[in-house]
């Protein structure tokens, strides 16, 4: 089977290949095509060469990658993968490589920063994937803990506990069969992080004759690690909340042979060395990277202790295993190897298999670790091997995750306010006949559970001024739902805002905390209020009168006209490196307000207390229908192309702020995969699948000619040359193309399965073969003519259709064909005999050409 590209409506690509191998190099390529300022920019992040390009404001980063060893960490990973493994990310690379130089012609960004591209590397998938979730712990929040309780004591850690600001959320449930109108499961969520232009999520579908899975990979990485759907089982995550990442204050002293830092056994060697982190429009700065028995040291004397750095794993292994997953079991055993970062797993299968655990490497420690920075010289801080068995529990009704202190809470300190999970739970209990369609009735609910913390306050204050009384009535009738067009979530929202704002004055001390410039928004005394509001309302503040703050709020709220409508504020800002727009310059913007909020199952964030502006929300929606697939819905706040202008750059948007959900196996158009290529000296080459009735004149005159003898097709009518063509054009293993140079017909190419071919039999087949027959047209071509031709034709064969391999087999007769082969760089392999479909044998000449040695 060739490489075929088909695309939806929406343009979500749907990818087919005859191996695996040759499906992740397309799905590479893919990605490459489709996001190649994505992916570039986040190479070149876990690389730390970011600032390069974008200039100062991402140093803070660079220098923090740089220091935490991520592109080091990202090699021991890689390195220590099983062989088959490391195989098929190298096939993803390689795609990547060969497709970022036509998409980085379509991305306007790297015009505009002067970027230009680099060979990945083998190990960048790890990278990225490293680098998109070192922070996803959240352990800058210890640094956060250790500084209140600095100033404000041990009690103090109480107030603040809550998700943090950062912390990536999801909401996911699945409904048993018994629960649903089919019979079958559904799992269905979406997850929450910062919403990016491009997003981070990208919709396909991967399909080759091993499987045939669709879901929501991450541009960069291979397979589908979060989400999917192979037919017959479908998985889903949430983030656990775990806390597996550790930071140690050091002590570190200088020495004539180099740094030493004081640990439980006294002082020991560190590892150090410099590098120099360039920034365009800045002088570079030049850093010292140190790294203890600990971790590396990412700021002045605290140094970080997280599982892939320890253990050389990230869990990679996992991801071909989830695509061949056929039960519930499957999933199951592959995700017992899954390290970071450390989820909650919901998957359900068609033969009624449930699945409700956690999965990811936690390290046993003290429980000091996980609260603060511990000191490195003490003894009782080291780990002590990992959580194992990680919790899990049986399904034996509806299954919530969303990162409340459930299943996940042996792992960690903080988790997500209950109010998602209880409102999810609320919803899929009402009714016990749901359907896959009916799934954003619960993704898009806007009741806000954790309004009644303010709401109490008000009922309880007196001597209000007259605006103040009507808006308390107002906000004490309200439904709670956080609408769009509701003025009085707007109220809402103000009021809260206005509170949060005088409850952190109040923690004015805990202002202007001295750390590096990436960690500053863990350390916003406002930020942490507005997350941990509900916590502080309900404590014993002695020294605060939080009904004077409520009322001072509500008064200031009061006297304001007109209230603006929620979505008004409330407005989608999607985060472009280069502050890049969501619209086109030749478009026409339309409103990105949005319902929901934090605490609503449609979870819409912003910063109270800073801004109503929404940057977190669902960067998917899913629904997996285990009856039938195909019914399964899924939708991205932007769309398939990362290119600005492009018809699928946010052609979801509209949906998505709907809370609507595109089907996944839509009405599907094949992708035009015309290859083009200019060659100097010898002209533009064009190569295009052939039709049966449209070109049956010349493939009748070509292959009948005295010259095309060894094709044994000249005593063959035009009818039965028709019909070998449709043939041929009608099964997925054979492939015919027409090859023009300069819109000059001068050659025909037929590509061909192996294992669907006689020369199958003679040879050990290797994954990804492709045979190939090739016959120039008839005339006289100019010396060189078919050598320069034949690497084109290999150039399409090993980068446009992703093949690593090549066999051809002449008849050993054709001595010319042999020689031209040679002389291109094919190695001759032993002459074989063949035996043809209609019982003729021929003696062939096998030869093979790696994609390796053409390139080399």
């Amino acid at each position: 089977m060739n490489a075929r590209v088909f695309r939806d409506a929406y343009g979500v690509p749907q990818l087919q290949a005859g191996d695996p191998l040759a499906l992740v190099y397309l799905q590479g390529l893919n990605a490459a095509q489709d996001r190649a300022w994505q992916l570039e920019l986040e190479r070149r992040r876990f690389l730390g060469t970011s600032a390069a390009f974008l200039g100062a404001e991402a140093a803070p980063w660079d220098i923090f990658a740089r220091q935490a060893r991520l592109a080091d960490t990202a090699q021991r990973c890689f390195e220590a993968l099983d062989d088959e493994t490391r195989e098929w990310i190298t096939a993803y690379v390689e795609g990547v490589n060969h497709g970022l130089p036509g998409g980085s012609q379509r991305a306007p960004e790297f015009a505009e920063t002067g970027l230009t591209l680099q060979k990945w590397e083998p190990w960048a998938p790890l990278g990225i994937w490293l680098a998109i979730h070192v922070l996803f712990a959240g352990f800058p929040t210890k640094l956060w803990r250790t500084h209140v309780a600095r100033h404000l004591g041990d009690d103090a850690l109480e107030l603040f506990s809550s998700e943090g600001p950062h912390t990536a959320g999801s909401n996911g449930w699945l409904i048993p069969g018994s629960m649903t109108a089919s019979g079958q499961a559904i799992v269905a969520g979406d997850p929450h992080r910062y919403i990016e232009s491009p997003g981070v999520y990208q919709q396909v579908r991967l399909t080759c004759p091993e499987y045939d899975v669709l879901g929501l990979a991450v541009p960069g990485i291979p397979g589908l690690a979060h989400f999917g759907h192979t037919g017959s089982v479908a998985w889903a995550i949430t983030n656990a909340m775990a806390d597996y990442q550790d930071l140690f204050s050091e002590q570190l002293r200088r020495t004539s042979s180099g740094v030493e830092a004081l640990g439980p056994d006294g002082w020991k060697p560190a590892d150090v060395h410099t590098e120099v982190v360039e920034v365009a429009g800045y002088d570079a700065v030049e850093i010292e990277l140190v790294e203890t028995e600990r971790g590396p040291v990412i700021m002045d004397g605290i140094s970080l202790r997280y599982p892939p750095r320890v253990t050389s794993r990230l869990g990679f292994e996992v991801l071909p295993k989830l695509l061949r997953a056929t039960t519930v079991a499957d999933v199951d055993a592959a995700l017992d190897g899954w390290v970071e970062p450390v989820n909650v797993v919901l998957a359900a299968d068609t033969a009624g298999g449930l699945l409700h655990r956690t999965a990811g490497l936690v390290p046993r420690r003290h429980a000091a670790n996980k609260l603060r920075v511990v000191p490195a010289w003490e003894a009782g801080h080291q780990w002590d091997g990992w959580h194992d068995p990680m919790p899990r529990a049986t399904v034996d009704g509806p299954a919530v995750m969303a990162n409340a202190r459930e299943l996940a809470a042996p792992l960690g300190v903080e988790f997500a306010a209950p109010h998602r999970s209880r409102r999810i739970r609320e919803l899929v209990t009402e009714r016990s006949d749901w359907s896959v369609d009916e799934m954003p009735h619960i993704h898009t609910d806007t009741f806000l559970g954790s309004a009644t913390s303010i709401l109490d306050l008000l009922a309880d204050l007196d001597d209000l001024s007259p605006e103040a009384v009507a808006l308390r009535t107002e906000l004490l009738g309200w439904d709670r739902r956080m609408d769009a067009a509701s003025t009085t979530a707007s109220s809402y929202a103000a009021l809260r805002k206005a509170l949060t704002t005088r409850l952190a004055d109040h923690f004015a001390i805990l202002e202007n905390a001295e750390c590096p410039e990436i960690f500053v928004p863990w350390m916003d005394p406002l930020t942490h209020v507005s997350y941990a509001l509900e916590n502080l309302l309900s404590a014993d503040l002695p020294d605060i009168n939080v009904s004077w703050l409520a009322r001072e709020a509500l008064e200031e709220v009061a006297v304001r006209k007109p209230r603006p409508p929620w979505g008004e504020t409330h407005q989608l800002s999607p985060l472009h490196a280069l502050r890049g727009p969501v619209f086109a310059p030749d478009e026409e913007p339309f409103d990105l307000g949005l319902s929901g909020d934090h605490h609503c199952v449609m979870s819409t964030s912003s910063l109270p207390g800073l801004t109503d502006v929404c940057i977190r929300a669902s960067a998917a929606r899913y629904a997996w229908d285990l009856a039938d697939r195909s019914a399964s819905g899924w939708v991205v706040p932007l769309g398939a192309s990362g290119v600005l202008g492009d018809p699928h750059h946010h052609d979801q948007l509209p949906l998505w702020l709907r809370g609507e959900l595109a089907p996944v196996l839509g009405d599907l158009v094949r992708e035009d995969r015309t290859y083009t290529q200019s060659v100097e000296g010898f002209g533009a080459v064009r190569i295009v699948e052939a039709d049966p009735d449209r070109d049956l004149d010349l493939i009748h005159e070509w292959v009948t000619a005295d010259r095309a003898s060894f094709w044994g097709m000249g005593e063959l009518s035009r009818a039965e040359i028709a019909a070998t063509y449709e043939f041929l054009d009608s099964v997925p293993t054979h492939h015919v193309y027409l090859v023009h140079v300069d819109d000059v017909p001068a050659a025909l190419l037929q590509t061909y399965d192996p294992q669907a071919d006689p020369v199958g039999a003679s040879y050990e087949i290797q994954a990804g073969d492709i045979g190939l027959h090739l016959l120039i047209a008839p005339g006289t071509p100019r010396p060189g003519f078919t050598g320069t031709l034949l690497k084109v034709l290999a150039e399409f064969v090993f980068l446009h259709l992703g093949h690593p391999r090549v066999v051809v087999d002449p008849d050993i007769r054709n001595t010319r064909a042999i020689d031209r082969f040679h002389r291109t760089g094919f190695t001759l392999g032993p002459e074989v005999k063949i035996t043809q479909p209609d019982g003729t044998t021929k003696t062939a000449q096998l030869a093979f050409l790696t994609r390796e040695q053409f390139l080399s």
